[in-house]
């Protein structure tokens, strides 16, 4: 089998990989053969999660990232080239959120979340980028969310600007890395069931937010990582510069209930 189509050989680095939705998908990428790649700002979660999946037989690491900090982005993927030489999948899954209401939102968390979610999505891509193209072969998978593609709730004036950006940001870096073999795709979940979404979903919101879905149910961190997982593999060789939608039919619903 050719180094280009085993995914034993392949390396996937995944931001935010110590929990939630990103979690979930290292899990999933190390259950399929890949060697993962664990990178989050808490670094003892990250080295927990890398001890889990190495008992169960998988090859995983934890690096230690902050998106949010370019010198420390520069010196993970330095150490993720001298480690392992080279960069197979990237996941862009590290994020923050607050809900504000418009009219009192700080500047300080405006900045937070463009820094975090689209500068820090950017260079991360940047350095996993210059990785594939040496060998002709990448797979870049950005998360998103349906926030970027339409307002959903008040209060998410960073949160679904960022989203928004990532989403453009995505098909730019399809547009120029297609010739080099390397596809870049974004999954925008609906409501996940995540501690992101238990702290800033109040009951009343999920209720209202459950009406507005199709199959009227939040979605899980499986569901979402079946797709990522598709997306990094040889199966969505002819797939990119997409905006996925995992959420149970909210971006394809409108009125509701007549």
């Amino acid at each position: 089998m050719s180094d280009e189509l085993n995914t034993q050989n392949r390396v996937a680095l995944v931001t935010g990989g110590a929990s939630g939705i990103g979690a979930t998908v290292v899990r999933l990428l190390a259950e399929q053969g890949m060697t993962v790649v664990i990178a989050d700002i808490d670094g003892d979660a990250a080295a927990r999660s890398a001890e889990v999946l190495r008992q169960a037989g998988h090859q995983a690491t934890a690096l230690v990232m902050d998106v949010g900090n370019p010198a420390s982005i520069e010196q993970g993927f330095a150490a993720l080239r001298q480690d392992h030489g080279r960069c197979d999948v990237l996941v862009n899954s590290a994020g923050i959120a607050k809900v504000i209401p418009f009219l009192k939102f700080p500047l300080d968390n405006w900045l937070a979340t463009m820094n975090i979610n689209v500068t820090g999505t950017m260079l991360c891509s940047q350095y996993a980028a210059q990785m594939m193209v040496e060998r002709k072969w990448g797979r870049i998978v950005n998360l998103a969310s349906v926030a970027g593609m339409r307002a959903v709730g008040s209060g998410r004036t960073a949160y679904g600007t960022s989203k928004a950006a990532v989403i453009g940001l995505t098909r730019q870096i399809a547009a120029e890395l297609a010739e080099h073999g390397v596809t870049v795709n974004a999954v925008c979940p609906g409501p996940i069931d995540t501690a992101m979404t238990e702290t800033m979903h109040t009951p009343q919101f999920r209720a209202e937010y459950a009406k507005a879905i199709p199959m009227s149910r939040y979605g899980s961190t499986d569901e979402v990582a079946a797709v990522v997982a598709f997306l990094a593999s040889d199966a969505a060789s002819y797939v990119t510069g997409t905006a996925i939608p995992v959420d149970g039919g909210f971006m394809a619903s409108g009125a509701r209930g007549i």
